[in-house]
């Protein structure tokens, strides 16, 4: 079973700069890559706005996901469709084609996250779905962790591009002191961004989902 992953950007048509947003998503993606090397394939713009990737876990890929969103700059957001299942790539002409019910589980769940920010949760930004067939036993899973996931975006969605540096940094272990050397403020001022932002149950949270990688 694998993690199928569609990513857009989130109001495109009303940015300023769509080429420049796509190149920050690009650099934030290789960041997070860098930070935490876990994606089978990586977040890969494929045509228009619309990226896709693989991960061998739900927990990777909420670990990675949560990292891209606090690395995006000011005024550019994505959403995910996150879809759990089997993968079946198609060879073709030398490359081969994402296909197979996670990718189908994906789709569906990038659509679902789109209509939930048109009604009830404009701030939501992550939806998870169980491929058909799937192992029933996992659907109560997918719930809590979708739970999670539109709970997390609520509070990284309300945090300043600043908040979501800082709370980048407590994520990869940085201390509170290099965070201030690194935004040339105090230590008190980071320690009063973060408790504000509500960061600590961020961090705590990215902790429990990598325990196993760095385990």
């Amino acid at each position: 079973m694998s993690v199928a992953v569609i990513a857009d950007i989130v109001a495109s048509r009303r940015l300023p700069d769509r080429a420049g947003a796509q190149r920050a998503i690009a650099d934030a993606v290789a960041g997070v890559e860098n930070a935490l090397p876990v994606a089978t394939a990586p977040l890969t713009a494929v045509v228009g706005d619309e990226l896709q990737g693989e991960y061998p876990s739900l927990s990777t890929a909420l670990a990675s996901l949560l990292l891209l969103r606090l690395a995006l700059p000011e005024g550019v957001d994505c959403r995910f469709g996150v879809g759990v299942g089997e993968v079946r790539p198609i060879a073709l002409e030398g490359r081969e084609l994402p296909e197979g019910p996670a990718w189908w589980a994906a789709r569906a769940a990038i659509e679902q996250v789109e209509r939930l920010q048109q009604r009830a949760a404009p701030l939501a930004r992550t939806w998870i779905e169980l491929a058909e067939g799937e192992d029933a036993a996992m659907t109560e899973t997918i719930a809590l962790a979708t739970a999670y996931a539109l709970s997390r975006d609520q509070s990284v969605s309300a945090m300043s591009e600043r908040a979501r540096r800082l709370t980048f940094g407590r994520c990869l272990g940085r201390s509170q002191r290099e965070l201030a050397e690194q935004e040339g403020i105090s230590q008190s001022a980071v320690s009063q961004a973060l408790a504000s932002a509500g960061s600590a149950a961020i961090v705590e949270g990215y902790d429990v989902l990598v325990a196993g990688v760095r385990a």
